[in-house]
């Protein structure tokens, strides 16, 4: 504990006491005296700081809590499952008989005269490698649900990045207006001491209170947007707590990336898990297909007997049975995987066709952002800047009218309102850039 929580938590203990030994209070209240020491805890608990986290943490917290990727996971547990299931063999088969019982023997009466005890035992014997097979379809099916998997954090990762710098640039927002309505007061206080000389009119005076309202107004509304992204953060991290003790940390202010199409296509065609589950689809349809082929081959059944039949006391025997493929040879299954492979090519295709469109459509919106806060940043910043405090210090010395005064303001908090949704603009390219890739080229 710190040494002033410390201390905060004695002081209030001993006052309590102190207190209620004053009062006289009866002995059965003085139990009562040691319970004011929680309260200092109580009240220290109820203050406590937010708890920040960067994108970093967010992202680990967001990966180790979040019950869509949980429940994503066992369904790659279910399907290493099935793979036991796939390379099980054949369980072979024990019959017991008892046959020849004549309970209608003659004299002399012997029922069990002519038994026949028999114990036979068989096996299906699987060829053409089905077995092994039926094991390789399971574990291309176990990589395709792992690379569904994958492909599902990529789009919640998206989805927690753009909350993330939703929260950003809400509270970028949130300190702009705050500096705004602080610049405006001290302006204020400046026209009041004017307006108490003489040097304006009460209209004028009463016309900057009515103008401070929209700032006001800008604080709230901030407010807010910035706890309703707290909100959105909070529901994607599966979290349940309170909004004044979680915050978010970052940089919000672009940097000049560069990004060549070609090499941002090759790794989107190498990290994509959606095209690589496509592509382990084709492979699974084809070794599919070859099961399909090998279950159209007869599987012989091996049986070995042996019993007591008078007059032989002992004898052992064999078969083998074979059934004859001769209506039934698997022909639909053998369609429909050939059919399979050529349809998941198509798939892949189509996949690979999306990931090269998704890519130049987010690196364009990328690009386009860029321009705009290029032109933002080397001038109409500056440019707004000046012409506030130039106009503010001419009205200030009664140099410019009112309504310069209020259109130089409003012409400032529009320009750096418009740079700040410019630069959530590029974030949220630069997020859709990673998602298009498959992994984040730009933190």
């Amino acid at each position: 504990m710190p040494p002033r929580q410390s201390l905060f938590r004695t002081s209030f203990g001993v006052l309590c006491a102190l207190a209620l030994r004053r009062a006289r209070i009866g002995a059965g209240l003085a139990r009562w005296i040691p319970l004011c020491g929680l309260v200092p805890g109580l009240l220290l608990s109820q203050t406590g700081e937010a708890q920040t986290f960067s994108w970093q943490q967010l992202r680990d917290r967001f990966e180790a809590d979040n019950p869509a990727l949980h429940a994503a996971d066992l369904g790659i547990d279910e399907a290493r499952a099935q793979e036991i299931t796939a390379f099980l063999r054949p369980n072979p088969t024990a019959t017991a008989t008892l046959d020849q019982f004549n309970p209608f023997w003659p004299n002399p009466y012997r029922p069990l005269g002519a038994l026949l005890p028999l114990v036979s035992t068989s096996y299906l014997h699987e060829r053409e490698d089905k077995r092994d097979l039926r094991l390789e379809s399971a574990k291309k099916g176990t990589q395709i649900t792992a690379f569904q998997r994958a492909d599902l954090e990529r789009t919640l990762v998206f989805n927690l990045r753009g909350a993330f710098v939703q929260t950003l640039q809400a509270k970028a927002v949130l300190e702009l207006a705050r500096d705004n309505l602080t610049y405006y007061d001290r302006l204020l206080g400046v026209s009041r001491d004017r307006l108490n000389a003489g040097d304006i009119s009460q209209v004028d005076m009463q016309r900057l209170d009515l103008q401070r309202a929209q700032y006001e107004s800008d604080v709230v509304t901030a407010e807010v947007n910035t706890r309703t992204a707290k909100i959105q953060l909070l529901q994607l991290l599966n979290s349940r707590s309170a909004i004044d003790q979680f915050d978010v940390t970052g940089t919000f202010e672009y940097s000049e990336v560069l990004l060549q199409p070609d090499e941002l296509r090759s790794m989107a065609l190498a990290s994509r898990p959606d095209l690589a589950a496509a592509a382990q689809a084709v492979d699974k349809a084809a070794t599919d297909h070859r099961l399909a082929v090998a279950n159209g081959s007869s599987d012989p059944t091996f049986s070995v007997d042996a019993g007591r039949n008078p007059p032989i006391p002992v004898y052992i025997g064999g078969s083998v049975s074979v059934p004859l493929r001769i209506f039934d040879r698997n022909q639909g299954e053998k369609a429909r995987t050939e059919i399979e492979i050529q349809r998941t090519r198509r798939l892949q295709d189509t996949a690979t066709a999306q990931v090269y469109s998704d890519v130049d459509s987010a690196l364009n919106t990328l690009n386009g952002s860029l321009n705009l806060l290029r032109a933002y940043k080397s001038k109409y910043l500056d440019e707004a800047a000046k012409v506030r405090d130039t106009i503010s210090f001419a009205y200030q010395n009664g140099g410019a009218s009112l309504l310069d005064f209020l259109n130089a303001q409003n012409d400032y908090r529009s320009i750096r309102l418009s740079y700040l949704n410019l630069v959530g603009s590029y974030f949220a390219a630069a997020n859709q850039v990673n998602l298009a890739v498959g992994r984040e080229v730009i933190q």
